[in-house]
């Protein structure tokens, strides 16, 4: 996969995501408009085989994984074509043909599903690997750290990806925590971490490139912290101007840092205008056949 795969992975996440913003009646939609390079660079560096858990703000791993267009949005309309079958909506998607086992809203939960699927990877024999993706708050339940240990013990096939947006709903990482040390969370299980631009995504690519080929050559798992931003509210399309993460004036300095515009920086040789016209329509066609399904 190439640098301009990766940039179409984040384009036709951040317009199917701004689709959905601009849905009526959609329920509950957690964005990741600002976070696509995580998903886009991790799930680059996988296989088909591997299996992929989220949680509730999901969308970009669901379509970086190979979900459909048309499942998702179907599913966030409560459709029966969606890819739950209409009945989970925007936080429990699923396409595991591609590898996306499942996403749900209460928060690492699918941490150690994913260790479990490791786990029967591992005493299957199978070159398969296991990735957990989930936020800077998740690393304060209990469970993970339990997760961490038994990943470490038995040096499970399994990548950490800890999506630090610098908030837990609407509380600063400051007020949550002593030290700025996320990287460091499963270092007392012996799992190594490591710290990435989550907004750049060859440095995430990079990153989940080696972290894959430790846990698949058996060396065990690894923690990425994917330092990043989310641009929008913590639920819903708007941009909570009046609360939470912009009341620290943070976002018009994120919003520099688009992951998307530093990629294109890097295509300056492709016709990417071109480019975005075929995802342009590619959702345009998905929203037609889902509103008239």
């Amino acid at each position: 996969m190439s640098r301009l795969d990766r940039w179409r992975t984040m384009y036709r996440i951040r317009r199917a995501e701004e689709a959905i913003a601009s849905m009526p009646d959609t329920g509950p939609c957690h964005l990741c408009i600002g976070q696509e390079a995580v998903a886009a660079g991790v799930c680059a560096a996988l296989r088909r085989e591997d299996s992929v858990w989220g949680g509730h703000r999901s969308h970009g791993h669901y379509l970086a994984k190979g979900g459909s267009l048309e499942g998702l949005f179907a599913e966030i309309l409560g459709k029966t074509n969606g890819c739950s079958g209409g009945r989970g909506g925007s936080m429990h998607l699923i396409a595991p043909e591609d590898g996306m086992l499942g996403t749900v809203p209460i928060v690492a939960a699918t941490v150690p599903l994913a260790a479990g699927a490791a786990l029967a990877y591992k005493m299957r024999g199978e070159s398969r690997v296991a990735v957990a993706f989930f936020g800077d708050g998740a690393i304060e339940e209990g469970h993970v750290q339990e997760t961490f240990h038994l990943a470490g013990l038995y040096r499970l096939p399994i990548v950490f990806v800890c999506e630090n947006n610098l908030y837990a709903s609407h509380l600063h990482w400051t007020e949550r925590r002593v030290a700025d040390n996320l990287d460091q969370a499963g270092a007392f299980h012996s799992v190594p971490g490591e710290r990435v631009d989550g907004n750049d995504v060859e440095a995430v690519y990079a990153a989940a490139t080696g972290a894959v080929e430790r846990a698949r050559s058996g060396e065990g798992p690894s923690l990425l912290e994917c330092r990043t931003f989310r641009w929008r509210g913590h639920v819903g399309a708007s941009f909570d101007l009046d609360v939470g993460c912009q009341r620290r004036g943070e976002l018009k300095e994120w919003m520099l840092k688009d992951p998307i515009q530093q990629c294109e920086a890097a295509l300056q040789a492709s016709d990417l205008e071109t480019e975005k016209r075929l995802i342009e329509e590619e959702i345009a066609q998905a929203l037609e056949m889902v509103c008239a399904s």
